[in-house]
């Protein structure tokens, strides 16, 4: 039976998510919300609808450029290979550069508040990227086009309009059949699609008087999801472990914002208190915190501390 706190927070955050623990390098346990089977699916659409767009444009430029070639002999073909392989670009460049550049987001996904992570509580590498979008061609795009094509022309009978639309149904569904919503490409990537965070960070973490100043290029290298970790690590009690993690944690925020001088050990936990204080105001103030967004920054970074 939930408790009074439970249903209270189920009332204000809307569905239950399922939850899952990931242990970041450093030792640190985060809870995360997986993303549910309508919320990818929404994001997907919306994908869709994007490059679809963009792969309209571009067919209507190109119709326009070679329409005084449409009169040779074989052009017909030419053109149409040129579109099909031009719309294949598209569409795969689209998922792998903006989940490369907005760190496991596409504009779907910022829209309605998901993004990718790895499964392992690594960094999410490019390779895991490009290997769960590559697979979505087998699991959707393929058997799609076949679809349209074979199906619509008459070369593929019932079965084989049935045995298409099998194949998409298996794929589509797939996320239904495992706690942890995985979709075929997750499975291969090693990848996991969480909700962002809706709420904003508890306040009492954040002192007025900071010791430690922050360029706003600095505050851009970071985001609200890994600003959840730092919470978490600074809300664990004291001891030897804590301050190893915490040191690591601090080491690799240095390296990453370009921090011009070392933090010496007793200053950690200060330095790491004040990042967050201005993180987080940093964040409030370009309206990113709490909302349903994914992290600007690009992924030739150093990959957070998750």
């Amino acid at each position: 039976m939930m408790s009074v706190q439970e249903r209270v927070s189920l009332f204000l955050e809307g569905t239950r998510r399922r939850r899952r623990d990931i242990v970041t390098p450093e030792g640190v346990t985060l809870p995360v919300e997986i993303a549910t089977f309508g919320e990818r699916a929404t994001a997907f659409v919306l994908d869709v609808a994007l490059w679809l767009g963009a792969s309209i444009v571009l067919v209507l430029l190109l119709l326009l450029v070679a329409g005084p070639l449409l009169r040779l002999k074989g052009a017909l073909a030419i053109l149409a290979g040129a579109l099909l392989l031009a719309t294949f670009i598209i569409r795969n460049f689209y998922f792998i550069h903006f989940e490369l550049a907005w760190r496991g987001a596409t504009p779907g996904k910022r829209a309605v508040g998901l993004r990718v992570i790895d499964r392992g509580g690594g960094p999410l590498r490019p390779a895991a990227i490009v290997a769960r979008n590559l697979t979505r061609e087998i699991e959707a795009f393929l058997p799609l086009s076949l679809l349209l094509t074979l199906g619509g022309a008459g070369g593929a009978g019932p079965w084989g309009r049935l045995s298409l639309l099998a194949w998409l149904l298996l794929f589509a569904l797939l996320p239904l059949f495992n706690r942890e919503r995985l979709r075929a490409g997750d499975l291969i990537g090693g990848t996991l699609v969480v909700a962002l965070p809706r709420r904003v960070l508890l306040a009492d973490l954040v002192d007025k008087a900071l010791d430690h100043r922050f360029t706003e290029r600095q505050l851009a290298a970071y985001g609200a999801f890994e600003l959840q970790i730092l919470e978490e690590l600074l809300r664990r009690p004291e001891g030897l472990e804590t301050g190893r993690a915490r040191r690591e944690v601090c080491d690799r925020i240095c390296r990453r914002i370009g921090w011009p001088a070392p933090v010496p050990d007793a200053e950690v936990e200060r330095f790491l208190r004040d990042f967050y204080a201005a993180e987080r105001a940093w964040l409030e103030r370009e309206q990113l915190f709490g909302r349903l967004h994914a992290d600007k920054s690009g992924s030739d970074a150093e990959p957070p501390p998750r």
